[in-house]
């Protein structure tokens, strides 16, 4: 679910800077590409570990829906909530790109922590 959000995220944010015809789309990716980073080492790898550790003590018979916390479940929420007013504001799109990229790239490099983990277990069992 989070590489689709990140590449979603992306992808929007791309499109957005592909319409401006400035010299300083280059900034603005590397403003998102600075932002992702501190998203992703110092807030989204937090969330990753607890997660997978939920996943490592959760029975087979389990609700899919159990591998996240009903905080995290409120996170998502509130997260989905500010994208949709950020989508709505006034904010200039080649701002909002530099948001954009910098959550959507956090969450793709998070997400590789996930799909690390799930390709470990299938090769070597859990």
């Amino acid at each position: 679910m989070w590489l689709s959000i990140g590449i979603m995220l992306n992808t929007i944010a791309i499109d957005w800077l592909s319409h401006y015809h400035f010299k300083n789309t280059f900034i603005y990716l590397t403003g998102g590409i600075i932002i992702s980073l501190i998203i992703h080492h110092f807030g989204f790898l937090k969330i990753v570990d607890k997660n997978l550790g939920r996943i490592k003590t959760l029975n087979p018979e389990t609700c899919v829906f159990a591998f996240l916390s009903w905080k995290s479940y409120l996170l998502v929420l509130i997260m989905i909530s500010m994208g949709i007013m950020l989508r709505h504001s006034q904010i200039p799109r080649n701002i909002l790109s530099v948001i954009y990229i910098g959550l959507g790239l956090a969450l793709i490099l998070s997400s590789i922590r996930y799909l690390r983990v799930f390709i470990r277990t299938v090769i070597r069992g859990w």
